[in-house]
């Protein structure tokens, strides 16, 4: 698997790299570096009562991310990144230390989005172009095999998901029947 995961890695090195999107890539990254937008998303729900549900899913969603992504499976699987088997692809970017699977980024980024979905809100479109803009920025970056990115997208779904049936759960055990 990590041939054919390098060859698409080396194809988008090939293919895609431009000073345009060299340029974008790492800033389109950065947004998620600790997850900062989508927490502040989330903080943003909170603050307005008719949105409220849907911050308190995507701050499920995202708590439960960061249980599984980073103290669960990143340390369990402790993979190695790309650019340590191909240290010839300039980094745009300074290396990530800690472990690869699952990509960190995309997982938070599918946490939202599933979490606005699975709450009703429409905001969950626009949060999809962003996830997958920031999930294909890992690979461009070349810091995550595409099987992280993949890992990450089905993580965060599913914690998305639970995170808005926590935060509903949590709901209806506080309001009075």
């Amino acid at each position: 698997m990590t041939t054919l995961e390098l060859a698409l890695l080396d194809w988008i090195q090939t293919h895609l790299r431009c000073g345009f999107l060299d340029a974008v890539m790492p800033a389109v990254t950065k947004l998620c570096d600790h997850g900062e937008i989508w927490i502040l998303l989330a903080l943003a729900l909170l603050a307005v009562r008719r949105t409220r549900r849907q911050g308190a899913a995507v701050a499920c969603g995202l708590v439960l991310d960061l249980i599984a992504c980073n103290l669960l499976l990143k340390p369990l699987f402790d993979r190695g990144r790309p650019f340590a088997i191909n240290p010839a692809v300039t980094l745009l970017v300074p290396p990530p230390l800690d472990a690869s699977f699952p990509s960190g980024h995309t997982a938070a980024s599918f946490a939202a989005v599933f979490a606005l979905k699975a709450s009703g809100s429409a905001l969950w479109k626009p949060a999809l172009g962003l996830a997958a803009a920031i999930a294909l920025s890992r690979l461009y970056l070349y810091v995550h095999w595409p099987s992280d990115v993949l890992g990450g997208a089905l993580l965060g779904a599913a914690a998305g998901w639970m995170g808005a049936k926590l935060a509903e759960a949590i709901q209806a055990r506080r309001s009075p029947l």
